[in-house]
């Protein structure tokens, strides 16, 4: 058997074929690109978008808020302005206090910034939040967050006989 002869000149015009079409595919990309409308609108900044404000009512209940206020020890009027639903602190009493202030929705406080005229959150332990005049003075009172009931294991409700 024998293999029909093929030209040489084939490759160079399937090559050439080839070329002419990328380069015509190219003045037509440029010329739709070109003849496009410049006044398109640019696409918003990315670092410039501003961050939504966290929801007070989120971050309490992920810190443990309860429905109840917090009850105060000293200057009942005072304290009963003020609610703790939340405290992360560590072992030197740095931290953040989620408080409730006049009954507006909860705003996270570091220690030593002013949650109320008059009032500095002091210092922070696991449970509890100090409030006083000053950073260097001392407490006027000490916020308590709400103890939780402990869980319990009830049984089952026992199941309606089936007829």
């Amino acid at each position: 058997m024998s293999v029909p002869y093929a030209s040489p000149r084939w490759p160079a015009a399937a090559a050439t074929t080839a070329l002419w079409a990328l380069a015509a595919a190219s003045v037509v990309f440029w010329g739709l690109r070109l003849a496009a409308p410049a006044d398109a609108p640019a696409p918003p900044p990315v670092a410039g978008t501003p961050q939504a404000a966290p929801d007070p009512a989120a971050v309490a209940r992920m810190l443990g808020a309860v429905s109840t206020p917090a009850a105060a020890a000293a200057t009942p009027e005072a304290a009963s302005r003020f609610a703790l639903l939340g405290v992360v602190a560590d072992a030197d009493q740095r931290g953040v206090a989620l408080i409730a202030v006049d009954g507006k929705p909860p705003r996270p406080f570091r220690v030593g910034a002013t949650v109320a005229d008059g009032y500095v959150l002091q210092s922070l332990e696991a449970r509890a939040a100090a409030l006083g005049a000053s950073a260097g003075s001392a407490a006027a009172f000490t916020l308590q967050l709400p103890t939780r009931p402990l869980a319990t294991m009830t049984p089952p409700a026992p199941l309606p006989p089936q007829n």
